[in-house]
């Protein structure tokens, strides 16, 4: 099971009750720091906002039962008073526990389900190979966004895309999707569609500049729709790089690389997933 896989194990084991990032790392063999930033980038959603999720799904389920009073489900669920309980459950769902209580059915909500174990050993995904990359300089235009809420960066590159090859001081035809800034317990990370310059004068309004360090990258290929590289994330965040003896360099989180080896049009080919290690 991947590093991912058994934090989500241990979580779906004891979120009944408090527990700490500390255990869950433990469990998973991650420090702190990289579980939370690794976390969100796989699941899509943060380790608060997935206990809270599962915590309150759970009490949906009892208040739709109807033989419990409000308050010892919020007891259960951790919450000291019936206010905040209520808050936090119309906040994830959208009605409030008085509701559903009422209706006796949780038809109408959705519910935060158990996030799947998979193995991502099973994975066909080839060893990496490992590129000693010269400081970059890239431009694009980036967005911040959350874990649970990324279907904006599908439009994010349509917007680029109108100015990719005709960006001033462009160099090459690589684009890069770069993640940086990931923040594992709010749970928002900033994305950036780029491509490399030469210099930074002239650039478009609403364009960005990002400098990156001359430093050492294992790069994986992701195979197949771009929709599905999520999975190629899991291997490479929970798997390989716990068990390869190297560390996550600072900065980006990650960087995708697209060439010619990849259809924009169908999201079809060949995305190179560039992570900055360490010794």
């Amino acid at each position: 099971m991947s590093a991912i896989g058994r934090a989500v194990w241990f979580i779906e084991s004891h979120f009944a009750k408090e527990i700490s990032l500390d255990e869950i790392a433990g469990a998973a063999g991650l420090s702190r720091f990289h579980l939370s930033r690794v976390f969100g980038l796989v699941t899509g959603r943060s380790i608060t906002a997935y206990i809270r999720g599962r915590r309150l799904s759970d009490a949906a389920s009892a208040l739709a039962d109807g033989s419990i009073s409000i308050l010892s489900v919020a007891l259960d669920a951790g919450y000291s008073s019936h206010e905040a309980f209520t808050r936090a459950f119309r906040d994830q769902f959208g009605v409030t526990p008085e509701t559903v209580r009422k209706q006796r059915h949780i038809r109408n909500i959705e519910l935060m389900e158990p996030l799947r174990m998979d193995d991502t050993r099973l994975l066909k995904i080839d060893p990496p190979r490992f590129e000693d990359s010269p400081p970059l300089l890239l431009a694009g235009l980036s967005e911040t966004y959350t874990y649970g809420r990324t279907e904006g960066i599908p439009s994010l590159w349509q917007r680029f895309n109108r100015h990719f090859g005709a960006i001033p001081g462009q160099r090459g035809d690589i684009a890069y999707g770069v993640c940086t800034d990931s923040n594992g317990e709010a749970g928002t990370f900033r994305y950036m569609a780029a491509a490399e310059i030469s210099d930074a004068d002239d650039l478009a309004e609403g364009f960005s500049t990002l400098r990156l360090p001359k430093q050492r990258y294992a790069v994986f290929l992701h195979r197949g729709h771009i929709s599905a590289i999520a999975k190629t994330a899991d291997y490479v965040f929970g798997t390989w790089l716990p068990e390869s003896g190297l560390q996550h360099g600072e900065t980006p989180d990650l960087i995708e690389r697209y060439d010619a080896r990849f259809d924009p049009h169908s999201g079809m080919g060949v995305v190179e997933m560039w992570i900055p290690v360490k010794s």
